[in-house]
């Protein structure tokens, strides 16, 4: 298993992956910590997360400098990564007693409620966009809960998912508590099927996501599923072009494109396509790709070269069927797995570029004729994870983003974001079930119904 540096190209580490006879192991230990950890008290739980944020935020620029190397994360945007992880531990810490706490329910009964109770070990599916991030908003809750976790990260992060672990042992959580499985996809299928995994949740693509859930389907375990996504931002006719067109372009920037949530298309009226294109493309001229230890470097890298050609390709095929290059779209040459920020306009249904998730910092700005056929484009996808309204008019947004936009997430004015006080999740192929927040903290718990006569 090698960590390559995606800015150079050079082998960081090697690593030897774990043996069926030692993730066997794991989870056994696991199991075992499961029945002590259920029974410690929220406030005993609560003194280790903590700690757990104390070390994130001591060792934040090692951590930084680390996914920097691994997957190439500017280190601003490493960063602020890893004080969301520390804010995430702190919030459940804080909150997870009142999350699960018990839910009278009037009956003809003397008493009745709804008690959560933790169901075991959780196997957590993670990739390699927001390698410490994903851990952490699956680890904090799912630990508070009383639920004990085992990570399968991203092949290409396994320097992250070491030093995650490191974390957890460090705050002093008892060991099998949380475990880092070095091992590949090939053996995903067998750890699913081991009779001490309770459920499993995976963040990924939709073709992963399918032999995941048919997986753990045919064997009575429950799944989230967090996928792909192709978020469409909608921007109106009365919006504030100029910094809508930023806070659009901002967000299909953030970690090099790389994201399920990153706004992926642009659906525009017509009477200030114009004007939105010029301030999107004048916003995306500034942005240049370096060396992510370079604080100067706008974006980073892509994750590994083949994933920047698979981008290329997509940008091609779309040229190809009509759209139109406003900005980038060429190879650069030199090492590394770079791709420059790039703007597609003119891109209608039908084209790679609005049919498909594009994972890199391209952009797809598509005009609508009006607001019907705004939303239509809009939801006019397999995807539906996240979306975004632009207009003056906040009420009338916030009516649009409830009964227009068909995802799990509709923000308005503002780029879509995960928040651990908020639920997150997708609908159609970008998955179900939710993490973060009351319903997060709860898909992994048995909501055991109480009654007394």
């Amino acid at each position: 298993m090698r960590s390559i540096n995606p800015a150079t190209g050079d082998i960081i580490h090697e690593y030897t992956a774990h043996s069926q006879h030692q993730v066997n192991g794991n989870v056994d230990k696991a199991h075992a910590c499961f029945a002590r950890w259920k029974t410690y008290s929220f406030e005993k739980r609560g003194s280790f997360l903590r700690l757990a944020a104390s070390q994130l935020r001591k060792r934040k620029d090692e951590f930084a400098a680390l996914m920097a190397d691994e997957m190439g994360k500017p280190l601003k945007e490493g960063v602020a990564e890893i004080k969301k992880c520390a804010l995430a531990c702190d919030h459940y810490a804080a909150h997870a007693q009142s999350l699960l706490a018990d839910e009278p329910i009037k009956t003809d009964a003397s008493k009745s409620f709804v008690a959560y109770e933790p169901i075991g070990a959780v196997l957590a599916i993670m990739p390699w966009n927001f390698p410490f991030w994903q851990v952490f908003r699956f680890a904090a809750p799912n630990l508070m809960a009383g639920n004990v976790g085992l990570l399968k990260h991203a092949s290409n992060v396994p320097g992250c998912a070491l030093a995650i672990e490191q974390v957890f042992h460090d705050a002093g959580f008892p060991e099998g508590c949380f475990c880092t499985l070095l091992i590949g996809s090939d053996a995903v299928d067998a750890l699913i099927a081991h009779p001490h995994i309770r459920a499993v949740t995976l963040t990924g693509s939709t073709a992963a996501g399918k032999k995941v859930a048919a997986k753990a389907g045919s064997l009575i375990k429950k799944t989230v599923l967090e996928l792909g996504g192709s978020d469409a931002y909608v921007i109106l006719a009365d919006a504030d072009v100029k910094a809508a067109a930023i806070e659009c372009a901002k967000s299909r920037l953030i970690n090099s494109g790389q994201s399920c949530i990153a706004a992926k298309r642009f659906i525009v009226l017509s009477p200030v396509k114009e004007a939105f294109e010029k301030h999107f493309i004048d916003y995306f001229a500034t942005i240049k790709a370096g060396d992510p230890r370079d604080q100067a470097s706008g974006i980073g890298p892509m994750a590994r070269e083949d994933l920047r050609d698979a981008l290329h390709k997509q940008v091609q095929a779309s040229l190809a069927k009509g759209a139109v290059l406003r900005l980038g779209g060429k190879v650069p040459p030199g090492p590394g797995a770079f791709y420059p920020p790039t703007v597609l306009s003119n891109v209608k249904p039908g084209m790679v570029a609005f049919d498909e998730e594009l994972f890199g910092p391209v952009a797809s700005i598509i005009e609508a004729k009006d607001e019907d056929e705004a939303f239509a484009l809009a939801n006019a996808t397999s995807f539906g994870l996240g979306s975004a309204i632009f207009t003056a008019d906040a009420a009338r947004g916030e009516e649009l983003a409830r009964t227009r936009m068909d995802a799990g997430q509709a923000f308005v004015n503002a780029f879509v974001r995960s928040d651990p006080r908020l639920p997150f999740g997708g609908t159609k192929e970008s998955g179900y079930g939710r993490e973060q927040g009351a319903q997060g903290i709860r898909e992994f718990m048995n909501a055991k119904t109480v009654y007394i006569a």
